[in-house]
């Protein structure tokens, strides 16, 4: 008798700590993640989308954090395998990402990503065209003086610093860039791209027209030495993609919910990350042209 009441208490023990530790599971399990391709610095992005986690955890009521990856394609993978649910995507990683996860939706995009651009630019050093303080034109003839040059993307899966200025560089010259360009090189992300162009490590370079535009705002680049001398014809860009899964692991209507915080995202602060003056609806069908470009260029089957 002693024997049995001697295992019952250690049942009685194993329960209790089974009793604790299911609640702890059941909470990690509902929690939140989300990421955003990495088109800067990853200590720029874990300062600006940490208060993005905590602007969504106190909308949302659950637990929200934000994963940093190291690759847009790692941003597509950790959406695939579930180790986020949520991800701000570039047009071409966001296509990707649907693909994969079956039901997912692209659900807000910022007002501008209706009708983003990309910024050509040159080493002013280096370019014997790039001598006046005001090149920008629109006109694909603004492309002529880069045939021959050193050319930068960003990373290989971006929209706006590789997908749309590749298209455009195909449709003009009517050949790949590696027969455009002396040598083409992908720094990665766009301020790298800008970096590498400022010090001439390449002559010329794509990158996002809204992290240009902030460089120069903050005065990370030397406009006496960098210029932008070609803007693209306008295309969707950025925006939020969650999983068709979500509704299932946090209750019906948490696609909706999620929606309606990221539409009702007003505080400038938050804004400012982006940076957006707001936010839209958005659709899976506003980037079939994306999905029709990177196939055209092979960048998807």
């Amino acid at each position: 008798m002693k024997l049995i009441g001697k295992y019952r208490s250690y049942l009685f023990v194993v329960l209790a700590v089974i009793g604790c530790c299911f609640p702890i599971a059941s909470q990690a399990a509902k929690a939140l993640v989300f990421t955003a391709i990495p088109d800067q610095d990853e200590s720029q992005l874990r300062a600006r989308f940490s208060t993005v986690a905590s602007y969504l955890q106190r909308q949302l009521g659950v637990d929200v954090r934000y994963l940093p990856v190291k690759s847009y394609g790692a941003a597509v993978t950790a959406f695939k395998n579930d180790q986020v649910q949520l991800a701000w995507f570039g047009g071409l990683s966001g296509v990707r990402a649907r693909s994969r996860v079956p039901g997912s939706s692209a659900i807000a995009q910022g007002f501008e990503d209706q009708f983003f651009t990309s910024y050509f630019i040159v080493n002013r050093q280096q370019v014997s065209f790039a001598t006046s303080s005001d090149m920008l034109s629109t006109s694909m003839s603004g492309l002529d003086g880069l045939k021959g040059l050193t050319f930068s993307f960003g990373s290989k899966g971006s929209t706006s610093g590789r997908l749309m200025p590749e298209f455009y560089i195909r449709k003009h010259f009517t050949l790949a860039p590696q027969d455009v360009f002396r040598r083409v090189g992908f720094s990665g992300d766009h301020s790298r791209t800008i970096a590498l162009v400022e010090s001439g490590a390449f002559q010329a370079g794509a990158v996002n027209y809204k992290v240009w535009e902030k460089a120069v705002m903050q005065g990370l680049v030397d406009t006496e030495k960098v210029a932008v001398v070609w803007k693209t014809p306008s295309y969707p860009d950025y925006q939020w993609t969650i999983r068709g899964d979500v509704d299932q692991k946090f209750g019906k209507g948490f696609t909706t919910k999620v929606t309606n915080v990221l539409l009702e995202m007003s505080d400038p602060a938050l804004l400012k990350v982006f940076p957006r003056k707001s936010f839209v609806p958005a659709h899976n069908k506003d980037y079939e042209s994306i999905v029709n470009v990177a196939k055209s260029i092979g960048l998807i089957d």
